[in-house]
C-alpha cells in the first residue's frame, strides 16, 4: 500500500460536509478514506466517477398539481401512448433505479 503523505485542503459547505461526514462514519468509513476513494475512481473513469448535467425535465409531484394540471400530465401520458412512445415497465423501473441511484 502506498504512503499516504499527500495533503488536500479544500473548502467545502458546513452543512454539506456535516452530512456526508454523518453517513461517512454510519458506514465506519474516515473521510480522508472517502476522498481517497473518490481520486482513485476519478483515475479509473478518467473523470468524474457520475454524471454531471442538468436535467431535462422537471419530475412531476403530483401532490401538488391541480385537478386542471393533473389530467394535462394525463392527456399527455395518452397521446405518448397513443403515438407508441412507451417502454416496458422493467425498463421504466430500470431507468429509475439508474436515475436516483437506487
Amino acid at each position: 500500500m502506498a504512503t499516504k503523505s499527500a495533503n488536500l485542503y479544500a473548502r467545502i459547505e458546513p452543512d454539506v460536509k456535516e452530512q456526508a461526514e454523518s453517513i461517512l462514519s454510519t458506514l465506519g468509513i474516515p473521510a480522508s478514506n472517502a476522498i481517497n476513494m473518490f481520486y482513485k475512481q476519478i483515475i479509473l473513469n478518467r473523470g468524474l466517477p457520475f454524471e454531471v448535467k442538468i436535467p431535462t425535465a422537471k419530475s412531476v409531484n403530483v401532490a401538488e398539481l391541480t385537478e386542471a394540471e393533473l389530467n394535462a400530465e394525463l392527456e399527455k401520458g395518452y397521446t405518448d401512448m397513443v403515438a407508441g412512445r412507451t417502454k416496458p415497465a422493467r425498463q421504466a423501473f430500470a431507468d429509475i433505479r439508474k436515475d436516483y441511484g437506487i
